[in-house]
């Protein structure tokens, strides 16, 4: 049996936020950086289970009214990103679809091969020009989940904090006091 086919025509301006909901809900992740379309593939089991257990690692210790959301939309400049984890801050409107940056702490992506450049590279650079505070990325390395913190240092960019292994968990501070514990996460 033939699947359906979709048929779009790219705009012949720059992509906006509002064409995005003209695309297929087929599982890819749709994203706009510069007024350009960025499609990646869908993440693997392994790749959610991580990033599932994070979140609720982070809800747990969350205090009253914060909020943690798998694949929120965030406005960024010249485009929209969609990060793994969002950590919302209390006060946040819930009826968004994309949030604003000031509403923000932290926003979290978890490494695949198919976004490793945009999430070492990329999205930080355009984190940091919105002015969300912190940002984590995680890469699933041999012995287990590596956590690379970092820190926005005057409005401009990024600082590592530090790295959490599967052996070596610690305090933090951001988005809030709380302990990281990468051991108890699937390796």
């Amino acid at each position: 049996m033939a699947q359906p086919t979709y048929e779009w025509r790219p705009p012949e301006r720059s992509w906006r936020e509002q064409d995005l909901l003209d695309l297929p809900e087929d599982g890819h992740r749709y994203e706009i950086i510069d007024g350009s379309l960025h499609v990646t593939p869908p993440a693997g089991p392994d790749h959610h289970e991580l990033a599932d257990d994070i979140r609720m690692a982070l809800r747990q210790a969350a205090p009253d009214g914060w909020r943690v959301i798998r694949e929120i939309g965030v406005r960024v400049p010249g485009g929209n990103l969609i990060p793994d984890i969002t950590v919302l801050r209390p006060g946040a409107r819930r009826d968004r679809m994309w949030a604003d940056p000031a509403d923000i702490a932290l926003v979290v992506e978890v490494e695949s091969p198919n976004s490793r450049r945009h999430d070492r590279f990329t999205k930080p650079a355009l984190y940091a020009e919105a002015a969300i505070p912190a940002y984590w990325r995680v890469e699933r390395a041999d012995f287990g989940p590596m956590v690379y913190r970092y820190e926005l240092v005057k409005g401009v960019h990024y600082d590592l904090l530090g790295t959490v292994g599967p052996d070596d968990p610690v305090a933090v501070g951001e988005p809030w006091p709380m302990r990281l514990d990468p051991s108890v996460w699937p390796r």
